[in-house]
Parts: structure tokens; C-alpha cells; sequence
């Protein structure tokens, strides 16, 4: 099987998996489980859910393993989804090609629907049968990367520095933990479930891969259009965010995309590891932005 075959695989047994774990409708307030699979399966690449697969893999452990903690990331960043697009973060009116949460059904139950993916996030995890002790790091990578030490933080730094002249280093950091500390625990939690010693330079991998893919993000807000990209864009000017663009341009902002994407693969050859899995992973979101 080619890769972009096997990667189209891997997505349908994402999918499949992901229905398996969202609540029954009958469970909820049916307008609750209705905007939540509207976010859910609203058509994303699933990259992060794929980098855990990858990843638990390439060190010699078996996808069935990783799946629900896949699942469970890609609900957070759902979640993360729908309360950015809200009106008190970004204001976003197109998600994916879709209208917003918030424009479907309302921001009120848009807030619900990002709450219980995250609450379903951690409940698909407590199921699973692994040793309690691995269960506990798994579930800390998870909410560290995604909580007030990492995501929710990040998106903390980003509204505070709206209308603000910023350094590089300060913009990295805010990237850092917006962007890069969950992609970076994507990595993680596939190296946790199945090869703990290799978790540490997994972790660097999954740093310099979510800058690079946060850069290339700042890239695509301003070269790119909104039915390409499938939500609006040059929507970080109409915020006056600074971005990698604006302070040093999109050619030197490439060229920084292109250092950390090497640099990332350099350290997946570091390990000895099925390398190709992460390799090709790497490789095509580096083709995100060419």
C-alpha cells in the first residue's frame, strides 16, 4: 500500500473509531451531541490522531493500543476549535468549509459542545484496560499540553499581546504552548504507550514540528485564501496579531519552516525506530505550505 493510501486508511479507521466513542445521541440533550458531531466530523486531515498512531508504531507498539488516546487528543482540539472560533476569541464565522459552531447552533451551546468533548476526552481514556500508573501519565501529557500550563495558556499570551509589538522569542513562546505543546503530546502519548525512553526526544520532535506548523499557519493567513484553507483568512490582521509574517516576512518565515522540519527529521533518524511512519508524516505537513 502506498502512503497516501495507507494514510487514507488510517483517517477511515480514525472516523470509525471516533463514532465510536462520541455519546449516544439518546444520552444527551439531543442539540448538545448534534453540535458536537457537527465539530467532530466536520472533515479535518485528523494529523494529530495520525501522529499518535505513528508514533506508537514506529517504537514497536500496536495501533489498536494508541487508538483511544488518538481519539481522545483530536476531541480536545476540537474543543479547542470551537471555543476559539467563538465571538469573546476570535470571532470566526467558517470552520473547515462549515459555518461555526457558534453560527450553527449558538454560542451558548457551542461552549457546551466544546465542554463535553473535553469531558468525553478524558472518560474515553479512564475506560481503556492499561495499568493504572501508565493511565495517569497519559491523561497528565494529555491536560499539561492542553490546559493552563500549555494550550489554554498559549491562547491566554495571544489575547493579552493583541495590539502589541513582539519579539520573535515572545511570539515563539506563544506559539509553544498554543500550538506546539499538544502536537508535541502527540508524539508523546504514542512513545508513552509503548517505548517510555524514547518519550524525550519525541517530545523535541513534536516541539519543532508544531512551530513549524504554527509558522506555516502564519504563512497561510496571508497566501492563501478562504476556500482553500477552508475557514477565513487574514483574520490575525483584523486582530492585530503579530505573526511570523509581519515580523520577518514570508520568504524568512518559509526558510524558518524549512530549518525546524530538518531539524525535527535529523531527530527521528536519531532514534532507532521504524522511521519511516513519522518520517512521511513529517513530510507531508511539510508539504502544507511549498
Amino acid at each position: 500500500m502506498d502512503f497516501k493510501s495507507d494514510m487514507q486508511a488510517r483517517i477511515q479507521e480514525i472516523e470509525a473509531a471516533l463514532q465510536t466513542y462520541i455519546p449516544k445521541q439518546e444520552a444527551f440533550p439531543p442539540v448538545i451531541f448534534e453540535a458536537m458531531g457537527y465539530s467532530l466530523f466536520a472533515g479535518g486531515k485528523r494529523l494529530r490522531p495520525m501522529m499518535v498512531l505513528a508514533a506508537c508504531e514506529a517504537v514497536g507498539g500496536k495501533k489498536e493500543m494508541a487508538m483511544p488516546f488518538a481519539c481522545a487528543l483530536e476531541m480536545i482540539h476540537t474543543y479547542s476549535l470551537i471555543h476559539d472560533d467563538l465571538p469573546g476569541m476570535d470571532n470566526d464565522d467558517l470552520r473547515r468549509g462549515k459555518p461555526t459552531c457558534h453560527k450553527q447552533f449558538g454560542e451558548a451551546t457551542a461552549i457546551l459542545a466544546g465542554d463535553g468533548l473535553l469531558n468525553e476526552a478524558v472518560n474515553i481514556i479512564i475506560k481503556t484496560s492499561l495499568a493504572s500508573d501508565l493511565k495517569i501519565a497519559l491523561i497528565s501529557c494529555l491536560y499539561q499540553a492542553s490546559g493552563i500550563s500549555g494550550m489554554i495558556y498559549g491562547q491566554e499570551l495571544d489575547i493579552e499581546n493583541e495590539n502589541k509589538k513582539l519579539s520573535i522569542d515572545k511570539l515563539n513562546t506563544i506559539h509553544h504552548y498554543k500550538t506546539g505543546k499538544l502536537l508535541s503530546c502527540a508524539f508523546q502519548l504514542g512513545g508513552l504507550i509503548a517505548s517510555p525512553q524514547d518519550v524525550k526526544v519525541l517530545k523535541e520532535i513534536g516541539y519543532k514540528v508544531g512551530l513549524a506548523f504554527q509558522i506555516q499557519d502564519d504563512i497561510l493567513d496571508v497566501i492563501s485564501d478562504s476556500k482553500t484553507l477552508g475557514k477565513p483568512v487574514g483574520s490575525d490582521a483584523s486582530n492585530h496579531k503579530e505573526t511570523y509574517t509581519t515580523l520577518i516576512g514570508v520568504e524568512a518565515s518559509q526558510k524558518e519552516v524549512d530549518k525546524l522540519f530538518k531539524e525535527a527529521i535529523k531527530l527521528v533518524y536519531s532514534l532507532s525506530i521504524n522511521h519511516g511512519l513519522i518520517i512521511e508524516i513529517i513530510e507531508l505537513l511539510w508539504k502544507r505550505v511549498s
